[in-house]
Parts: structure tokens; sequence; C-alpha cells
């Protein structure tokens, strides 16, 4: 069973203890402060000795964190290393002993460059460890001998009193025994923007989730409001943010599913085309139809001429096209393989706060003692208005409560905003901001109340009060907890309907929504502090706010395309489930949000977890280890699948991830130096148009192959046709080392240019286990490389079979591929019939076209082109009509093969519909 790293604590006196005794194997939230400094041999006012601290220190190492390294030669020469790469410098060299020099190097240049990108990503990832590292505070107030001092925090020891106060950094993980309106900032492990309320007193629950324990401060996070002290129970890699930096450490980078078929298909076609030159060259030997250095010359040329060196250049300029393209939609890929990733993904697992929500509490909802009320403009806006429930404007000034609730949102609170980069960014807490954007709204100012006296908000008694003169005359403002509120008019005598508050309450809280009650009572005119004031003395209860993170704009309607197209989108937060399920409900992530939370998953085994992983949209209460181990579990089922967060916490589950992908404003840089993609406008709507073009991409790669090898086997099967038919070789080997030349630099990159297919996002998710080539793109293959070969062969026996000279009958065979490979591209371009208004939609493609057939007569008719690649000048009958009758041939017996293809598809489709 998986169980939760901190649940049992093992201190170097506990190592010592034969009996630990019961309070050892409990929790640390459970314990009690007389329990924890007898566990942990320490005094709450003394501290430990200098002799102690100084023995623990060398017995359990410095508070820091490491990472191992690696040496940059090391790491580079490791990229090396993998079967694609040893098949793709076996062709650079054979092309370049084949004097192909162009494809030599394109091919060189490509092993290289995927060199340096498998180097430059890992080194992302070490940058990851150094970006956790760094996050540790480097100097801590602590209690030793009775005396408080600073040192530095890698010398901080278990068992150490720390003191904290706003604005410190936590220096390690603290069990608090004391706190004093203390708020800790811990969205660096929970993701949640709001700051905790932490307290001192022992929590009686056996799992809670990492945002639930409230008496622990957690090392990395902020303090930013009160102050407080605890006990060092874990320093360094011991710690939760040393658990995130072993995670990234520990998990290996993903190969993506378009690398892992390329290397598959390379390694199947080098290895055919290697068992066809060895038994080619057995049989020419056995027919003595060559010589055997003819023989020799023949087999290299077979080889040369059958294998697609031009597919890797292609994939990659492909790739990258499609980075470009990302690019312009504010999508920044890291790795060119990323970008074909997002296309094949059909699981979206996204953080909530920030990513689905806009990060700025809103208020939405209003209820006074006699009306409910929705509050328009999302955010921080400051344009929005009171609605009453027929969606009308109200005038909320004729309104003695409404009046009065706008009020008392603007005067009691300490939020202030400030636009950066054309958005408001708030300082202060997000519900002070979510009522201080209200009042802003209904007023168009900022607040300025006549301050006498306040009393901050404390969680031991639920509500916070100001105390100003508004109007001549002096009040106490109060915003609080409704239970709060309620329970001291009720204690002051005063008649309230608790059950129907309730009932109207509940509405919003099922909403997932965030409910604050706000009133004020009138005072004496010389009251000068809060504290000598009974709250709830002629109190009047305003009315009540409810106040949720709104979802994003466009998130709601990308959601809906991401599920047609075949992809789940899932929620990953550290917020409370039913706000999560609330959220996942207005959003439609699912027909029926199913919720689980992280302490929930800790009760699971990782098969477990395996198998009941689809059943849930929303995880809720989630650790970091939580999200490692959703995504692992996810992947365990054959999922794709993406990751989006921003935070520190989100590292290891963005490097587990297939893709991850991190906030580029938002966003830590951990985040980014983790993941693979960078949303740089933070906006969830642009995955869309990623996943989109990821799908683009595919196809475009996919048109490259079923394209490439089809007319590269078609020059290898002239090579073996001739031998087998006992004749002279219609083409010379350079006239087949040109043919990949003028290929590999013009027709093979038309596809680069081709357009998106309708529909493109109708389809579902491709499965990754199936390889690029399907059984009819393989049949593809073998009929249109007979085909053109075949049409080859025929040309020319029948012209030299005709008295013409094997000269001009070699120039017409060069010409016969040529145009078959063109012919055979008009018929790829596109899933539609090539004579339809689609024809003309990749215009590049008949540029590229044209430079080809530039190029070709430049060999036939240049005299010096003439000598090297075997050629001579011929009439247009045999030089370009009978190639360009042949053209015709494979395009209309290609087209016909299209039609058949798509009944088939169309068919299979039909059947599945059926059965389903």
């Amino acid at each position: 069973m998986s169980k939760d790293p901190k649940e049992t604590v093992t201190t170097p006196t506990e190592a010592e203890t034969t009996d630990p005794g019961p309070s050892q194997q409990s929790p640390l939230w459970q314990r009690s402060t007389e329990s924890l400094l007898v566990d942990f041999a320490t005094n709450e006012d003394e501290g430990l000795t200098t002799a102690e601290a100084e023995k623990r220190l060398k017995q359990n190492g410095p508070n820091e964190l490491t990472a191992k390294k690696q040496s940059n030669l090391l790491r580079f020469l490791k990229q090396f290393n993998n079967s694609i790469i040893y098949i793709l410098a076996a062709a650079a060299l054979m092309t370049f002993f084949m004097h192909h020099y162009s494809d030599s190097i394109v091919i060189g240049l490509v092993i290289v460059a995927n060199a340096f990108i498998g180097y430059f990503q890992e080194r992302s990832a070490d940058n990851a460890l150094d970006r956790i590292k760094a996050l540790l505070v480097s100097e801590a107030v602590v209690i030793r001998d009775g005396q408080k001092i600073t040192l530095p925090a890698r010398e901080l020891v278990t068992g150490d009193i720390v003191q904290l106060e706003a604005g410190d950094t936590v220096p390690a993980d603290l069990r608090l025994i004391d706190a004093d309106n203390l708020k800790i900032q811990e969205s660096a492990l929970t993701g949640e923007t709001d700051s905790v309320e932490k307290g001192e007193d022992p929590l009686d629950v056996a799992e809670l989730a990492l945002a639930e324990r409230s008496n622990q401060a957690f090392a990395s996070t902020a303090v930013t409001n009160g102050s407080g002290r605890g006990i060092v129970t874990v320093t360094g890699a011991q710690t939760e943010i040393g658990h995130i930096q072993q995670n990234v450490a520990e998990v290996k980078q993903q190969t993506t599913p378009l690398m892992k078929n390329l290397n598959s298909l390379g390694l199947g076609l080098s290895i055919a085309i290697l068992i066809a030159a060895v038994l080619l060259f057995v049989l020419g030997m056995i027919t003595h139809v060559y010589s055997l250095p003819t023989l020799l010359i023949a087999v290299i040329t077979m080889v040369v001429g059958s294998m697609p060196e031009g597919l890797p250049a292609s994939t990659s300029v492909v790739l990258a096209m499609g980075t470009q393209a990302m690019t312009k939609q504010n999508v920044i890929v890291k790795t060119l393989p990323a970008v074909e990733t997002l296309g094949a993904v059909d699981i979206v697992n996204t953080d909530k706060t920030g990513t689905l929500t806009k990060n700025e509490m809103t208020v939405t909802d209003i209820l006074t003692p006699q009306d409910t009320y929705t509050v328009s403009g999302v955010g921080y806006d400051a344009t929005g208005q009171i609605q009453n429930d027929e969606g009308q404007d109200v005038d909320w000034q004729a309104d003695t409560d409404l009046e009065w609730l706008v009020q008392i949102a603007g005067q009691t609170s300490d939020a202030e905003f400030h636009e950066e980069d054309g958005q408001w960014v708030l300082t202060g807490e997000p519900t002070d901001g979510a009522l201080t954007a209200l009042y802003h709204k209904m007023v168009g100012a900022d607040p300025d109340p006549a301050e006498i006296d306040s009393l901050p908000f404390d969680s031991a008694i639920r509500y916070s009060a100001r105390l100003v003169d508004h109007r001549g005359q002096r009040y106490l403002l109060v915003k609080g907890a409704p239970q709060t509120l309620i329970r001291l008019m009720q204690e002051q005598g005063g008649t309230v309907d608790e059950n129907a508050w309730q009932k109207r309450l509940s509405q919003l809280t099922q909403q997932g929504k965030r409910v604050v009650a706000l009133g004020y009572q009138p005072v004496a005119a010389d009251a000068d502090e809060v504290d000598d004031l009974p709250v709830g003395q002629n109190f009047h209860l305003a009315g009540m706010a409810g106040i949720i993170d709104p979802p994003r704009p466009g998130v709601a309607d990308a959601v809906r395309q991401l599920r047609y197209a075949g992809i789940k989108v899932k929620m990953i937060t550290g917020d409370d489930p039913e706000t999560a399920a609330a959220i996942a409900e207005q959003l439609n992530l699912s027909e029926q949000a199913r919720a689980i939370t992280g302490p929930e998953l800790a009760q699971m085994s990782d098969a477990e977890l395996a198998s009941q992983i689809d059943k849930y949209t929303v995880f809720a209460r989630t650790t970091p280890a939580d999200k490692l181990r959703i995504v692992k579990a996810q992947q365990s089922r054959g999922h794709v699948v993406s990751m989006t967060g921003d935070g520190v916490n989100d590292a290891p589950a963005l490097k587990q991830a297939d893709i991850g992908v991190a906030m580029g404003i938002r966003g830590t840089d951990v985040a980014k130096d983790s993941a693979d993609m960078v949303l740089a406008d933070d906006d969830f709507t642009s995955i869309l148009g990623a996943v989109r073009e990821g799908r683009h991409v595919f196809d475009n790669i996919r048109k490259t192959i079923r394209f490439l090898l089809p007319t590269s086997f078609a020059e290898g099967l002239i090579v073996v046709l001739s031998i087998l038919m006992d004749q002279e070789l219609p083409l010379f080997p350079t006239q087949l080392l040109w043919i990949n030349m003028v290929s590999a630099l013009t027709i093979q990159f038309a596809f680069i240019f081709e357009p998106a297919e309708s529909g493109i996002m109708k389809r579902g998710p491709r499965d990754v286990t199936r390889g690029i080539l399907s059984k009819l793109d393989v049949f593809e293959v073998t009929y249109v490389s007979l085909l053109i070969s075949g049409l080859g062969m025929f040309a020319y026996d029948l012209l030299t079979g005709q008295g013409l000279s094997a000269v001009i009958g070699s120039t017409m065979t060069l010409n016969v591929i040529i145009f078959g490979k063109i012919f055979y591209l008009f018929n790829l371009q596109n899933d539609h019939p090539v004579l339809s208004k689609y024809f003309f939609r990749n215009k590049m493609s008949f540029v590229i076209v044209g430079i080809l057939l530039l190029l070709q007569a430049m060999i036939i008719y240049w005299p010096a082109m003439q000598g090297v690649f075997h050629t001579t000048s011929v009439n247009f009958f045999y030089g370009w009509g009978i190639p360009i009758m042949a053209g015709v041939v494979v395009l209309v017996v290609t087209e016909i093969a299209k039609a058949i293809r798509h009944r088939l598809d169309a068919n299979t489709v039909t059947r599945e519909q059926r059965n389903f």
C-alpha cells in the first residue's frame, strides 16, 4: 500500500530508543506539543544545545538539497547511443562513399541536431533540479542554548526550535507548537494561491491531505501573516520540497510516441533492405548476370536507392514548421518531437487554479435579507453590475442592504490592485480581493475608509472587524463566516431566521462557492477600540457574498472541443473536492465528474490505482507525489498523457507525462524547465490549437513517409528486377543518386506546406501502438513501388526494343521515375479526389514541382551534366510525353485505390458505430 512519507518520523534520538511508544507511531499532525518535545528530545524555551545540534548535523548531514550531475561531454556522447542514430550514421557513411554528398551532409546534420536536442533537453531537467535547490532559504531564526540566534539554514537539524515571522520563508519542515494569526502561502507545494491559516493544536484525523495539515509548515513556503514557532521534523532531502526534487531526478525523460514509431520503422526498413541486399547479391553470384564489381555496384545502388535517407530530414523540417506555427499561437515548443505528441494525447491533465479558472476570486452572488442577486463581470475586471434573478441591472444604491454590503466589502478589505501588462495584479488575500473588486465595479474608485481601529481575521474567532466613521456616524463593520455572525447576533439578543439563511447559504456552498457574511452595528461616537465592543449588539446582517474563482473565458468551449476530438480533460488540484467538482461541472469535463482525494489515493496500491484511474475526472487535495502517481497510472493503461501545470509541485508530473505543458506568465522556472511546451499567454484554450497543429504535423509526416517509401523502393526495385530478368540496368548509379538528390532538395518537402485536412479534430487520437503505417498503407507502398518501377522497366524495354540507344532509354526511364513521383504527390496531397477544389490549396507544391522540372531539363540538355549522369538530349515525346503518360497511369491507379480505401474506411466506421 502506498503511504504518505510524512506519516512516521525517525529522528536520531528515536533511532536510539528501544521502545518508541505509541505517540511515535501516529502522524505528526496528531501529536501534542508535549509528545513532540519528548519525541525530538528538545525544549520549547531552550531549544537544543550547541553540542547536541552539532552531533545531529554530523549524523544526518546539512539541511540542503543536492543533485548528482553528469559531465556535459558524457551527456552529449550519450545522445548518439540509440539504434536510429546507428542506422542514420550507416546511411550517412554509405551515401558519402557513393559520392552522394548532399544526402550525407543532410543526414549528418540531422544526427548532430538530434544529439544537441537531447543534450539540451537533459540540461533543462538539471536546471529544474537546480531551481528547486535554490528554493531553500539561506538563513533561519533558531533557539539554541536558550538564545534566539540567526544561523545558516543548512545548519538546521531535527529538534531545532525555529521562529517564524511575516515575510520569512520556512527553512525546513516544521510541526508548529505556537501560532499567532499565522498564515502561510503554500502554492509551491499545493498549487493553491490562498494563504493557509495555521495553528498549533493537534488534528484528530488519521489521514490528512498535505493542504489540510494546518499545524505543519513546509520548507520553501512563505509566511504571509502573523508569527509562530515550530519544531524541525525533517531536513534536506526528507522535506516535502526534497521529495519533489527526488521525484524530478528519478523520472526518466519519456520517448515521444512519434520517435518510438520512427525508431521502429527505421529499424525495420534498414533490416529489410539489408536482407534484400544480401539475397540479391547471392542471387547475382549464382546467376552470373553481372561481373563481381558490377554486381557490387548494383547492390549498393539498390540499397542507396531503396533507403529513404531523406526521411529524418523531412520529419525534422515538418516538426520545425509545426514548432514555428505553434509559436505564432503563443505556444513555445522546447523539443521538436513534442510538436506531434500533443496531437496524439487522449488525456489532458490540468490544474484548476489559474489554468481552468482565472485565479481571480470573484463575488458572483449576493444574498440580502429580502432578495438574491448575481454580479456580472468576471475576475478583477472593473466592469460589472448587480442583477436580479431575471438578469436585469438593479439600482444597488436604492437598496439599503445592497448599498451597505458594497460599502462594507470595500471598507473592511486591505486588498489593493495595480495594473501590469494590461492585467490587474492583486496585493493581499484573494477573498479581500474579491470584495475590493466588487466595490470597484459598483463605485468605480478605490475604497477610502475613515478607520479608527481594526481587528484582523483570526481563525479562532472566524471574523474580522473595522471601526470607521461613515456618513457622520461611527460604525463597526464586520465580515466573517456566516454561522459565526449569526451566532454573535443571537448571543447579543438579536433575532435572525437561521434556517432560512442556512437554506440559501447551502445553495451557494453546493456550487463550490465560498460565502462571506457582511454586517454593521452603530457604536458610540467615542468608541476607539474594537476589542472593547460587543460584536453582535444592535447588529444588522446586510447580506452574504458568494465568492468563487470563475472559469477562464473560452475554457468551457475548449473543453467541449477537446472532448469532441476524443480527448478527456482531467482536473488535478490541491483544492477542496466540492469546489473542484463544482468547477468541473460548470466546464462539463464529463457527464458525471467523479472526484477522489489525495488521502483516498494513498490507500490504493499502484495496481489498484491503475485499475480505477479512468473512473475519475477530478483529483482533489493532491500532493506532488499524488500527481506523479496519477500520470503513471494513466500511462500504464496505455494513455498518451499531457500534464498542464505551473508550480514546483507540478514538476515531477510534468516531466513524467508524455508531454508536459507549463504556463509562461504564472509558471515557476522549475515547471518551465521540467515541461516540453510552454503556453506563453497562460491560456488553456491554446492547447486546443496545439492539439490541432500536432495532428496536422503527424498527418504531414505520415504523408511524407507514404511518399518516400514507395518512390524510394521503386528505384531499388528497378535494380532487383533487372537482375531477376537477366538484363542490363536501365538506370545508372549516378542517375539513381540524382533522383535521390533532387527529391531530397525539392519534392519531398512539398508536404511541409500541406494545409490541415478538414475535419482533423473530428477523429479521435491516433493509436500510437499501431505504428505510423496501417496495413492499407503497407499495401499502398508495395503496389505503388511496383507500379512506378514496372512502368520504368516497361518503357525502357519498349524503346530499346525498337532500336533506340540505351542512353535515350535511360534518360526516358529517369523521367518516368520523376513523373511517377510528381503524380503520386498529387494523389497524396489530400483525402479528396485530385480533380476537386482542393487541388490548388498547396500552392507551394507547384513551385517545388516547377523547380524539379527545371533541374530535370538541366540534367537532360546541359552537356556538362550529360557526361556525368549518362543522359542525352531527347525529343519531347520520348523525354517528356511518355513519362507524363506514365505519371497519369500512376495517378489514375492511386486515385481508384483512394476511392476504394475511403469506402472501406466508411464501412469500418459504420460497423464500429453499430457495435458501439
